[in-house]
């Protein structure tokens, strides 16, 4: 393909695009096909000579479009949203015409420099703390991962050096390997299983601890897991602290107010603490957006340290925020509150590819240190070295992550905020808030639902009164179907839908659509579900008359007998 042709292919692949993302709502939101059903439409081998592009655009409908879901169509709700906008496409587009692979400041100075100047951006939006953004030259700055769970994972890994860097400094006899083998982190039974997944790679050990009858982990039984895990001689290193949307919104950070009291003496040895603000995207303990404990932070604050506590140890902790899918929202005034604290925070993290019409992938991060992570990852070859690298002015994000390479994923934030600019980011998410609160009415409306969360920001979970089977059963038929798409998560021991506001395409039309089509198959569904007994309890009744009918005539006849 020449220039010529790529013109021209672009043109019409333009077009696909816009004819795909307008008419998507016609398309079934969910695929009809069974797994393996690629495989027999495709040749056993590559081709050996060019195919022409027409009969690959062909191959698209007749292939690959029957086994896609639409995770933009208005009719799907499930999941969380990814997020999508033309602008963020058009940048997509320019980065893989630049294909940098920007692992330094050399390697692409732009790649670099554009990345740094919109994490400031995107930090001011938020109001985070000057600590955070790197325009006056601090030690803090933020950086593009790939994805939330990437960020959860860098944490814990820095976390873990500075735990094995302490303690070898404190007891130089204590080896590396030794100290890995005593660390232990520890989450709330309602965590994400990133967490886990972390930990696994950490190689770390990981204990849940049982949230209370709020879903939050208390104080007492986090303490009594850390007694119980230092009188064994292991070491606490990595508190994940979640609590869920019922308890309050995000509990405002007040637990990070706290741990600015926490952090200096009172603490465990080399003890870091990851909290999260995210929407489960795996397990979906599953069903609420995750924050912070507030009541377990101030009962572990200054004010109230658990007896097992170490009162003479100074190392800070490491509190980390992830705000996954609820962090977008925080670029609304009405919102910002609810991230108060966070200037207590060492990390913070949120998805623009969630809910800021960033497509995936672009997580973005900050760190009150760049040498933490740098302390952590940094490898420095020769053949990667340049004569800017220690100029101050400027980073080299590959001592940021755990890849080498990384693409000028900054392009779609700059082209977004350009674009749309605040304002049109704002609006966006208020209407996803603004339609969740349309569906929570239209739930409550009905007596057979209830609503199981309260709602915050664009999800709401809800089930029908009853069994957890009869919700099941729903969910089948609502999925089965295929004009909605939904997912489950469980609330403790009770099955419930989860319907979230994803698609940037979507209208109150279309939820109240889907409302009244989820209403009408619970009616279905209910209907049926009586019917059985209905005609169990006409059996019973006419099994009862019979029955009285031949007492009666079995009465007749002995007194006929007894005339004789």
């Amino acid at each position: 393909m020449n220039s010529s042709e790529f013109r021209r292919r672009g043109r019409e692949m333009v077009e696909y695009v816009a004819d795909y993302l307008e008419d998507i709502e016609k398309r079934q939101v969910y695929p009809s096909v069974e797994p393996g059903y690629l495989r027999p439409l495709m040749p056993s081998c590559a081709p050996q000579e060019p195919d022409a592009y027409e009969d690959i655009m062909k191959d698209v409908e007749k292939i690959i479009m029957p086994g896609v879901t639409h995770w933009h169509s208005p009719n799907f709700f499930a999941y969380f949203p990814t997020a999508s906008s033309y602008p963020a496409m058009l940048a997509d587009m320019l980065c893989g015409a630049i294909g940098c692979i920007g692992f330094s400041w050399a390697a692409s100075p732009a790649c670099t420099e554009l990345e740094m100047v919109m994490m400031d951006w995107l930090g001011k939006m938020l109001q985070l703390p000057e600590a955070f953004l790197m325009e006056k030259g601090g030690e803090g700055g933020g950086v593009i991962q790939g994805s939330a769970s990437e960020s959860t994972l860098i944490a814990l890994l820095a976390a873990r050096t500075k735990a094995v860097r302490r303690l070898q400094a404190a007891s130089p006899e204590m080896t590396e390997a030794a100290i890995h083998d005593k660390l232990v982190a520890y989450c709330s039974d309602q965590a994400h299983s990133s967490v886990e997944r972390a930990s696994l790679v950490g190689g770390v050990r990981l204990k849940t601890i049982p949230s209370d009858d709020k879903f939050a982990m208390t104080a007492s039984a986090l303490q009594e897991a850390l007694g119980k895990d230092k009188a064994a001689g292991l070491i606490p290193f990595f508190v994940s602290s979640t609590d869920v949307l019922p308890r309050c919104p995000w509990g405002h950070l007040s637990l990070a107010r706290a741990w600015g009291r926490v952090r200096g003496p009172g603490h465990f040895p080399g003890c870091s603490v990851a909290v999260s603000l995210l929407l489960p995207d795996e397990g979906w303990r599953e069903s609420l957006f995750i924050f912070p404990s507030a009541a377990l932070i101030s009962e572990l604050s200054g004010e109230a340290k658990p007896a097992g506590f170490c009162s003479g140890n100074k190392e800070d902790l490491w509190l980390h925020i992830d705000a996954a899918y609820a962090g977008s929202a925080f670029i609304c005034p009405e919102f910002r509150h609810l991230l108060n604290g966070v200037e207590f925070a060492d990390s913070f993290n949120f998805n623009p590819h969630k809910w800021l019409l960033v497509n995936f992938d672009c997580s973005a991060m900050w760190v009150k240190s760049k040498t933490d992570l740098m302390g952590t990852f940094k490898l420095d070859p020769v053949y990667l070295k340049h004569s800017h690298q220690d100029s101050g002015l400027i980073t080299d994000y590959r001592h940021w992550q755990l890849p080498l390479g990384r693409r000028f994923r900054s392009l779609k934030l700059w082209f977004v905020f350009r674009m749309y600019g605040v304002t049109g980011l704002q609006v966006h998410i208020r209407k996803h808030v603004g339609l969740a609160r349309e569906l929570e009415s239209a739930v409550r409306r009905d007596p057979r639902f209830e609503i199981c969360a309260e709602v915050v920001l664009g999800l709401v979970c809800f089930r029908l009164k009853g069994s957890n089977k009869l919700n099941e059963a729903l969910l089948e038929k609502i999925n089965t179907t295929k004009k909605i798409h939904l997912v489950p998560c469980h609330l403790r021991d009770q099955f419930v839908l989860r319907f979230a506001i994803c698609s940037r395409m979507v209208e109150s039309s279309h939820v109240h659509r889907a409302w009244e089509h989820i209403r009408g198959l619970a009616t279905d569904l209910l209907r049926a579900e009586a019917e059985p007994k209905a005609a169990a309890a006409v059996c019973d009744e006419v099994i009862s008359l019979t029955v009285c009918n031949l007492t009666f005539f079995a009465l007749n006849v002995n007194c006929e007998h007894l005339k004789y």
